[in-house]
C-alpha cells in the first residue's frame, strides 16, 4: 500500500508549474526533453535511476489577463502519460507587482488510475525576478493520497538574469499535508529545492540544467533524492 501511495505522491506535473508569462496574446507552445522528470522535488519516474528521459510539452492560450492551458508529459506510473489542464487571470498591481490566480487539474488517462487526479487551485505575487505561490488542494485526495484535501504548498522562486540570456534560477518549497492524510500513511511534510540556470540558445531554444532534491527521504524513500536535471525546451 505505501509503495503504492508513494507513486502517487511523487506524480504532480509541471516541474515547479506557475502559469506562464505571456508577452502577447494568442496561441503559444512549447516541446521539452529532460533526463529526469522532478515535480516539487520528487522522482516521477523509477527513483533507482538518476536518468530516465521524459518528453514534455504543452500549450497556452492568453487573451488579456485571462488564460488557459495544456500541459503534458511521459511518467512512469499511472499508464505512463500525465496531462494537466489549466486556466486563470493574470494581472498588474502596479509598481512593478503582479498577481496571478487560477486552477490547475492534473489526469492521468491510464486504466484505474482516477484515485491520482488532483485538483489545486492556487495564487501567485511577483515582484521583478521573485515570485511567491501558493497551492491548495481542493479534490478529496492529493495524488492517491487519502484525506488529500488541504493539502498546501507554498512555492517561492527567483529567476534573475545574470548576463544576456544566462538566468539564475532557485526555488524553495514545501508541502503541507492534513494531519489526517498523515496519520492514514505515515508520511510528513517536506521541503523541496532547486538550483540551477537557463540559457538561451536562441531561435527559440534554451537549455537548463539545476540541482533539484526534497528532505524526508527517510519516510519518502529515494523518490526525494536529489538529482542533476538538465532540459532541453524549444518555443513553438
Amino acid at each position: 500500500m505505501k509503495k503504492t501511495v508513494l507513486a502517487f505522491a511523487a506524480s504532480a506535473a509541471l516541474a515547479g508549474f506557475a502559469a506562464p508569462a505571456f508577452a502577447d496574446d494568442g496561441l503559444s507552445a512549447n516541446l521539452s526533453l529532460t533526463t529526469k522528470y522532478k515535480y516539487r522535488g520528487q522522482d516521477q519516474s523509477d527513483p533507482a535511476k538518476s536518468f530516465l528521459p521524459a518528453v514534455q510539452g504543452g500549450f497556452d492560450y492568453t487573451a488579456g489577463g485571462l488564460y488557459v492551458g495544456n500541459w503534458n508529459s511521459s511518467i512512469g506510473f499511472a499508464g505512463g502519460t500525465e496531462m494537466d489542464f489549466y486556466g486563470g487571470y493574470k494581472g498588474d498591481l502596479g509598481s512593478g507587482l503582479g498577481y496571478d490566480v487560477g486552477l490547475l487539474q492534473y489526469y492521468y488517462p491510464g486504466n484505474g488510475t482516477s484515485d491520482a487526479n488532483t485538483t489545486e487551485i492556487y495564487g501567485a505575487l511577483s515582484w521583478e525576478f521573485l515570485t511567491a505561490k501558493y497551492s491548495h488542494t481542493v479534490s478529496s485526495k492529493y495524488f492517491g493520497i487519502t484525506e488529500g484535501r488541504g493539502t498546501g504548498y507554498l512555492d517561492l522562486a527567483a529567476n534573475y538574469e545574470l548576463m544576456k540570456g544566462l538566468t539564475l534560477n532557485a526555488h524553495v518549497g514545501f508541502t503541507r499535508l492534513p494531519g489526517d492524510a498523515k496519520d492514514a500513511t505515515g508520511l510528513a511534510d517536506y521541503t523541496d529545492y532547486k538550483l540551477g540556470a537557463t540559457y538561451d540558445l536562441g531561435s527559440g531554444f534554451s537549455l537548463a540544467g539545476a540541482y533539484v532534491a526534497a528532505n524526508k527521504k527517510s519516510v519518502w524513500g529515494d523518490v526525494n533524492k536529489g538529482r542533476v536535471v538538465v532540459t532541453l525546451t524549444k518555443a513553438l
